[in-house]
């Protein structure tokens, strides 16, 4: 301000020279953003010029002129000289003028007005220069003005696009906040019909985020506030449009009356309607509005455009329940508030406000975009749409009926967490809905499974660490049991062909299934301490009796060894951590134990003929037993049932896979027995219903309802 004579300034602002207005004008819009400034330029009467200029000025320096009188508005100043000349001439620039820099003046001075924040006291003498209804005069005059700014939503540039989005957002907020119940929602549809949310959805997901960032989380904080009005609103049918809404399900029901005899039985005269009208359609009584009560007015539009835009489905799927028995039916309406309902929790339209988009964007990294914006919410009818069209499926495919609804409902609220959830800022609706569509039943009980787990590990941590300790030990018995089973039920093996395991590892050739080899049966002893053997020929179609297996190894004193994969892949070409093209060598267990001693014991110490001390000789160790497993599995199943036989640690993944998965079952089993409450991890326990009156065929509820 120091360098700029303000006097002078203001004196060239009412000159007669356009080129002298227009610097003067230039230099004054890199300046009012300074409050000090502006007071010195009030005094010193440039508000009138600047006014003026406003109101007459063309090309760049009408440009400038808006750009000034826009930050003189932004420090909370000029606002005497709001009027309706002047905003019926900033209407009429949004709505005619084509230059782009005008354009961004004209619809910040418009932001400023309409979203002005006036107190209590300047409420009364203020009321007509901001707010909504400063600019209503403005836009009866020219009623394209709302859909020449939505039509600005698509433009090339940015600045303008924000402008145009921001002015969007304060018509809105005040409409949410001033207008009346019945006035909102026609402005809010006038709006969308006109494609606003088409256009902001396009610009959520393109790559001028970072320069709309802010008017976009504005817009995407007011539908959830939107969403949540519409929800608050309570179905009465003593509302004509309510009414009619409701009527409009009925009819595209295609629904059939009946017919009732009239006098001297004749038929055909007198018609009415079906007596199970609603239930018809899926509601629970025939008087539907009070079920409408958790999700309101939203509920029912949300209702409606799904029959409007299934209409043909609708009536087909109608049609199918009818020939069914009424447990089997799916009902179509409480579904769709069930959905309805979901999707208001993921989206958290309870917690919504006007002022999340700067709330969000004062904690929120500005390059961690993907995070905050939330695009499909702008979609909500389509999810909606594909949601319930999961719940149908889901009820066809498990066979559900009527008491299996909530089970339903929860399979569906998993669904939509885990699809939509998981999308990104860049997720296209469409494969969202084939997503959601596709599903398969078997992966979304493992979610299921998965989130009920957590759900009770976050509670219960320490009991379920207990049960998984437990169920881990219950599980290693039982696979223990599984494998050595398998080796009381015996197998045969390939011997090696005039192969002596003393003489070295066996060779390519003597392990080659072409070669003419003996065949090795091998069986556990039913009291598990001896395994019995014997080679013969061929394998005969009758196993051996364990009578006529001549050899046996006593397992209290051997150890297992070997080369057996313990990561074996089933599509890979080898089957060891070895590079090896022979699957017989790379299959290969080893039973190894010392030879017994035929001489007297002696002492640990004997003297030798010089009278030096010398130690007694260690037991030589050598190879009892080789056997190779024709396939892993069977490599896997012996392996392992001979090492936890031995009371040893089973080593291959196989088995590990199996232990866990027993142990899991377990858990899952015990878990689907307890009912979660909300209110007894709140301490408050729920009555025990009474035993009294009942005999032994009874059930009841563990935690009730």
């Amino acid at each position: 301000m120091d360098s700029i004579n303000v006097s002078e300034l203001v004196e060239r602002l009412g000159s007669d020279e356009d080129a002298v207005r227009k610097m003067a004008v230039f230099k004054l819009q890199s300046n009012i953003g300074d409050p000090s400034f502006a007071d010195v330029f009030i005094l010193e009467g440039g508000l009138t010029k600047l006014r003026y200029l406003t109101l007459h000025a063309t090309g760049n320096t009408l440009a400038y002129s808006l750009t000034s009188f826009s930050r003189l508005l932004e420090v909370d100043k000029g606002w005497e000289y709001v009027n309706q000349d002047l905003v019926e001439r900033v209407v009429e620039l949004v709505v005619t003028h084509p230059l782009v820099n005008i354009l961004r003046g004209a619809m910040s001075i418009l932001v400023y007005i309409v979203s002005h924040p006036y107190t209590a006291s300047s409420k009364i003498s203020q009321s007509d220069s901001s707010g909504f209804r400063a600019i209503q005069p403005a836009m009866s005059v020219y009623p394209q003005f709302l859909e020449m700014l939505v039509s600005r939503l698509s433009s090339a540039d940015h600045a303008l696009c924000a402008n145009a989005l921001l002015l969007i957002n304060s018509l809105m907020r005040e409409a949410i906040n001033n207008h009346s119940e019945a006035d909102w929602p026609k402005f809010i549809k006038r709006l969308q019909d006109l494609g606003v949310i088409k256009a902001v959805y396009t610009l959520m997901q393109s790559t001028a985020l970072q320069d709309l960032s802010h008017p976009l989380l504005e817009y995407q904080a007011l539908t959830k506030v939107l969403l949540r009005k519409w929800r608050d609103i309570p179905v009465d049918l003593d509302k004509s449009d309510h009414r009619r809404a409701l009527k409009s399900i009925h009819l595209a029901s295609n629904p059939e009356r009946v017919t009732t005899p009239v006098d001297d039985g004749e038929e055909g005269v007198k018609k009415r309607h079906n007596p199970e009208k609603w239930r018809r359609l899926g509601f629970e009584s025939e008087t539907p509005a009070w079920e409408f009560g958790d999700v309101g007015y939203l509920g029912m539009v949300d209702l409606i455009e799904y029959v409007r835009r299934q209409e043909d489905g609708f009536q087909k799927l109608l049609l199918e329940q009818s020939t069914k028995l009424a447990e089997q039916r799916c009902p179509i309406a409480r579904a769709s508030l069930a959905v309805t309902s979901m999707l208001c929790e993921h989206f958290e339209i309870e917690k919504a406000d006007i002022d999340d988009g700067k709330f969000q964007l004062s904690f929120e990294s500005r390059t961690n975009f993907d995070k905050v914006f939330k695009p499909l919410i702008l979609q909500w009818s389509l999810l909606h749409t594909a949601g319930l069209q999961a719940f149908f499926r889901l009820w066809q495919t498990t066979g559900a009926e009527t008491e299996d609804f909530i089970k339903i409902a929860d399979l569906v609220r998993i669904l939509l967490e885990e699809v939509v959830g998981g999308a990104t800022r860049l997720s296209d609706v469409d494969v969202v809905e084939t997503e959601i569509q596709q599903f398969e039943l078997r992966r979304l009980r493992h979610l299921q499974m998965e989130l009920l787990e957590l759900t009770y590990e976050g509670h219960w941590g320490h009991h379920l660490g207990q049960i998984r300790d437990e169920l881990y030990h219950e599980a290693l018995q039982f696979v223990k049991e599984q494998r050595i089973r398998c080796l009381l039920a015996g197998a045969w093996f390939p011997n090696c062909h005039g192969h002596d395991s003393e003489k070295g590892a066996a060779t390519k050739q003597d392990l080659n299934p072409s070669n003419p080899t003996s065949q090795r049966y091998a069986k556990l002893a039913h009291n598990r301490r001896f395994l019995h053997y014997a080679d013969f020929d061929v394998a005969g179609d009758e196993e051996p009796n364990l009578e006529g297996l001549l050899e046996r190894i006593d397992l209290t004193t051997v150890f297992v060894t070997s080369n057996v994969s313990t990561t074996y892949e089933p599509n890979s070409s080898t089957t060891t951590l070895k590079a090896t093209h022979n699957s017989i060598s790379a299959r290969k267990i080893t039973i190894r134990g010392y030879l017994p001693s035929n001489s007297r014991p002696a002492s640990p110490k004997t003297h030798t003929r010089a009278g030096s001390i010398a130690t007694k000789p260690p037991r030589k160790e050598v190879t009892l037993l080789t056997l190779h497993p024709q396939t892993h599995n069977l490599a896997v199943e012996w392996l392992d049932g001979l090492r936890m036989l031995l009371n040893q640690q089973p080593i291959t993944n196989e088995t590990k896979k199996l232990i866990a998965m027993v142990q899991d079952y377990g858990l899952k089993i015990r878990l689907l027995n307890v009912r979660f409450e909300d209110m007894v991890l709140a301490g408050e326990a729920p009555e025990i219903p009474s035993r009294e009156g009942l005999d032994e065929d009874y059930y009841y509820d563990i935690f009730g309802t």
